[in-house]
């Protein structure tokens, strides 16, 4: 059996940087200090402008025992139907961030999200992969 290299390993890469990009464009013209909202929005128009796959406010289930619970969180957004990209417009992000998104992952099964900060002076972003 082969080894791939560290660049063929990294999970859906060339969407996360097409993602990322479009995050970098929104951070660029809008800047840090509006409200999560603001950046959402803005970043449907630039996800739409690329050409880029997404659902906006996508619900989670979550179930307990078997049974699904009545009250089910959402993403931000669900990008090439695999990716979450969670936005947050805050000081910096916290563990308890990253542990929503990767709350997220487990409960679609998907393997990768975004978590995407616009609220710093500089785009704060980083990827999260569910592994077994």
């Amino acid at each position: 059996m082969t080894r791939m290299n560290a660049k063929e390993d990294i999970l859906f890469k060339d969407e996360a940087f097409a993602i990322v990009g479009a995050a970098m464009e929104v951070h660029s013209v809008l800047g840090h200090g509006f409200l999560e909202a603001v950046y959402a929005d803005a970043m449907a128009l630039e996800l739409r402008r690329r050409d880029i796959p997404f659902q906006r406010e996508v619900p989670i289930s979550l179930t307990y025992k078997g049974d699904i619970l009545p009250h089910a969180y959402r993403a931000d957004f669900l990008v090439y139907d695999q990716i979450i990209l969670e936005l947050k417009a805050i000081k910096a992000l916290a563990d308890s961030d990253r542990a929503q998104a990767l709350h997220y992952l487990k409960a679609t099964g998907h393997s990768l999200a975004i978590l995407a900060n616009f609220g710093a002076p500089k785009l704060d972003w980083m990827r999260l992969v569910l592994t077994n």
